[in-house]
């Protein structure tokens, strides 16, 4: 039993920016009720890396609040179309994947994705079912619905051809691709990003000239990072990943700006408007408590949200050390040992430490960590990335401000 029409637009609409056609889209709830037949809503996502944050998470949630209302969720696995890149929202040409990281990148999805959708309830299709079976006959054909003109109506597209800045011809193919997928899926809802605007439209046209109904195009806004500057990217480093852990997801939350509380709120949590409105008058520091609380619940269950608050502000707040520290375990091989004091102490250069057990990428932002007082062993701070330090079994090394360890010497 469907929920009426005003009841299902309160819950599609939220968080929503643009939907293409409003009208559009009441008439086929309205058709849906009257004939008891659940709307076929698509949602792609291309396997272009191994993560899922969750900015990306919005459009799935979107979808999710279809599935809820009783609509079939169609997540299309874009395995083809990641070998293109999708072109939207950005100043230059992807570089394009192998297949065997799209398919490993793939793997990953579903498991993550669980954590959102009823996975047994999706319809789950990969875009290579009907993409690896066309003829270069069939991609002329496709190629034929669009002109090079209505393509630069595309704002990335007009701004990099203006710029000088190159478009490969394969990056056209892109939002057909996508609009075919709609085709192919008999979408009457497609959900997509504020950047994906032009390859929804593309899948309207792309169903008239096959003459079915053309889908509605819903929109879902574009998450700022925790750094409030860029959209949310893992290329950036200012994501929270939903399989991070609690502590990871609660601890990023905290650093987020008071000025996004409001949008992470409506975007990233599922509390009613009334609730947000309520602690958002709350201090600052409490209302960001309640919304890492609200993030990790989405996630993972409400235990582990208040054991990350409780660790955080054991951390942060009572200047204690986590309860559960991880172990760092160093082979001795890599060591020299301290002749001078006997004490079964071990020395090592404070910049090979970090970089060999992956608390810095490169020696370089091992330096910069170190000399801007982030390095500390057994509360002792460490600033000079010049110098070699003793270690000892179960010291406890700390590197920025959540990221601890206790050194365990291997043999």
């Amino acid at each position: 039993m469907f929920k009426s029409i005003d009841q299902q637009l309160n819950i599609i609409k939220r968080g929503v920016l643009e939907i293409v056609r409003e009208e559009e889209l009441v008439e086929k709830l309205k058709n849906s009720i009257t004939t008891q037949t659940p709307l076929r809503v698509k949602l792609g996502l291309d396997p272009t890396a191994p993560d899922i944050h969750i900015g990306n998470a919005i459009p799935i949630h979107k979808l999710r609040n279809f599935q809820e209302l009783g609509h079939t969720a169609v997540l299309i696995i874009g395995d083809y179309t990641a070998m293109v890149g999708d072109p939207s929202g950005v100043n230059k040409t992807r570089p394009q994947l192998t297949q065997e990281d799209i398919d490993n990148n793939a793997k990953t999805y579903l498991d993550q994705i669980g954590k959102i959708l009823d996975i047994e309830k999706t319809e789950i299709r990969y875009n290579s079912e009907w993409f690896k079976e066309m003829k270069f006959t069939d991609v002329i054909k496709l190629a034929s619905k669009m002109t090079v003109a209505r393509m630069m109506e595309r704002d990335d597209f007009s701004k990099r051809y203006s710029s000088g800045i190159p478009i490969s011809l394969h990056e056209f193919i892109y939002p057909l691709m996508q609009g075919y997928d709609s085709i192919m899926v008999k979408s009457d809802i497609e959900l997509g990003g504020t950047d994906q605007i032009f390859s929804l439209l593309v899948g309207r046209d792309l169903q008239r000239d096959a003459n079915m109904k053309p889908q509605t195009a819903l929109t879902t806004p574009l998450l700022e990072g925790i750094d409030g500057n860029k959209k949310m990217s893992k290329s950036l480093g200012n994501y929270i990943g939903i399989y991070e852990e609690p502590k990871e997801i609660f601890g990023k939350t905290m650093r987020i700006s008071d000025d996004l509380m409001h949008r992470y709120f409506e975007l990233a949590t599922d509390l009613t408007f009334e609730k947000i409105d309520s602690t958002l008058k709350e201090h600052p520091r409490q209302a960001k408590s309640v919304l890492g609380k609200a993030i990790v619940s989405r996630y993972y269950n409400d235990e582990a949200a208040e054991e990350a608050a409780v660790e955080f502000d054991r951390i942060f707040k009572e200047h204690k050390q986590p309860v559960d520290i991880p172990s760092l375990e160093i082979n001795m091989k890599l060591l020299q040992p301290n002749i001078v004091t006997e004490d079964n102490s071990y020395k090592i250069w404070i910049v090979k430490l970090l970089v060999n057990h992956g608390f810095a990428s490169t020696n370089g932002e091992a330096r910069r960590l170190i000399s801007q007082g982030g390095v500390s062993i057994d509360d002792k701070k460490y600033t000079d990335p010049a110098q070699e330090i003793s270690i000892q079994d179960g010291m406890v090394l700390k590197v920025g401000k959540r990221r601890f360890a206790k050194i365990v010497i291997t043999r």
